[in-house]
């Protein structure tokens, strides 16, 4: 009996906010008069609408895919309950993705070699106020399960993820797929990705769900990255630099074939090296996402992001020529930039504030549009359980002002 309480807690944490909202899952509301969730759209479109299914792997996996996550994250309690698991799990790192339950769900071979079962939902709660009108909503930001794993000489990883909830208006076989790919391990400092996964174009932008500091990503992450390619990827680590470089097709759906090529390219330089630990923790970045899909389109990004403590600091610019983002593929000359400020009272309790700025269009004027953001995340387990309170004034050049106050949860297994 004991092995099939985790399954029924999985399939009642997962399923259940998706049936108690099935009548507004999947209503569509902007922030900013701007989408807020996701969605992988293929059209020419100023104002395109967003889903909410968001993408999961992290930057960290870019560059160090499937590594161990670091600090003991697990103590061992003898003969626990499924309930005592979880309330003794000890998850003190919160910059990259956990799993609440990954001792149960992770199967050894007694050849070597292992393999990982997980599930994890993100689900919110907002009001948004406009000049005129008030509205409510459950937003389903991403539910999601699969399985990941290492061969015998750990050679090779794999993922294998499905976003299973449909999207209304959209073709399921579009939307289901989320990760699939293999890394080779075996040359020093480098990884040989192929496959279906995340495309880096911005650090936001290429960065886990489930490590965002915010319910939403920025204007810029949300419209220029935010996205999957199906390519073949080099990624490099080394001590002071590291850098991923991918080839593949434009086409960001997994039934969109091959409208043309695709090139992300993005470099960190860490000034600190191996002694970020004592100076803190610099990084400068940039990148350039480019091809063709129908038109040709560029994507040009700086970063700069600094952590030492209990505080962490970053700034993120870009300008486009035609884009080709997770939100929509589009023509336009846009632009715009984030800088997000954020310390930790406590090790599981931080604040955060964020200003956002977006230009859809720089050749036509009074268009900008910016989000202003304050936040409070409260890490009950690390990542794996967090819960999340969002305030964002939407402020706008071409249309009325607006507010909103969002509530979240996440939960990975």
């Amino acid at each position: 009996m004991k092995r099939f309480l985790p399954i029924i807690f999985i399939f009642t944490l997962i399923l259940a906010p998706n049936v108690a909202n099935a009548e507004n899952e999947y209503l569509i509301q902007e922030l900013l008069n701007t989408p807020q969730a996701d969605e992988i759209t293929i059209a020419l479109n100023e104002n395109p609408q967003y889903n909410n299914n968001d993408v999961s792997d992290s930057i960290e996996t870019e560059f160090e895919v499937f590594d161990e996550l670091g600090d003991e994250q697990d103590k061992k309690y003898p003969e626990q309950t499924f309930l005592q698991k979880i309330i003794k799990t000890e998850i003190s790192r919160t910059d990259i993705p956990s799993y609440l339950l990954e001792d149960e769900f992770t199967h050894k071979f007694k050849n070597g070699g292992s393999i990982e079962f997980f599930g994890a939902h993100r689900g919110s709660i907002s009001a948004l106020f406009n000049p005129h009108s008030y509205s409510t909503k459950y937003d389903n930001l991403t539910t999601e399960f699969g399985f990941f794993g290492k061969t015998k000489d750990e050679a090779f990883n794999y993922r294998f993820t499905l976003l299973p909830v449909p999207i209304e208006g959209k073709n399921y076989l579009d939307t289901i797929w989320s990760d699939m790919f293999i890394t080779y391990n075996k040359i020093p400092h480098h990884k040989i990705l192929i496959g279906r996964s995340r495309g880096l174009v911005g650090m936001e932008g290429g960065n886990s769900a489930y490590t965002l500091p915010f319910l939403n990503r920025s204007q810029i992450a949300r419209n220029f990255g935010n996205l999957r390619t199906t390519a073949v990827k080099i990624i490099g680590d080394y001590n002071y630099a590291d850098y991923s470089l991918s080839l593949g097709s434009s086409g960001r759906t997994l039934t969109s074939g091959m409208p043309g090529i695709d090139f992300i390219g993005w470099v960190n330089i860490k000034p600190f090296g191996s002694q970020d630990g004592k100076w803190g923790k610099l990084t400068i970045g940039g990148g350039i996402n480019a091809g063709h899909n129908d038109f040709n389109y560029t994507v040009g990004t700086v970063y700069i992001g600094y952590k030492h403590k209990r505080l962490w600091t970053n700034f993120e610019a870009s300008i486009a020529d035609g884009y080709n983002g997770g939100a929509a593929l589009s023509n336009k000359q846009a632009g715009g930039f984030a800088y997000t400020l954020g310390w930790k009272i406590k090790p599981y309790l931080q604040i955060i504030g964020r200003i956002d700025q977006f230009d859809p269009d720089r050749t036509v004027s009074g268009n900008t549009k910016r989000e202003y953001t304050a936040g409070i995340n409260w890490f009950v387990k690390g990542q794996a359980l967090r819960f999340i309170l969002n305030y964002v004034f939407c402020q706008n050049d071409n249309a009325p002002d607006s507010q909103r106050i969002i509530l979240g949860s996440q939960i990975v297994l």
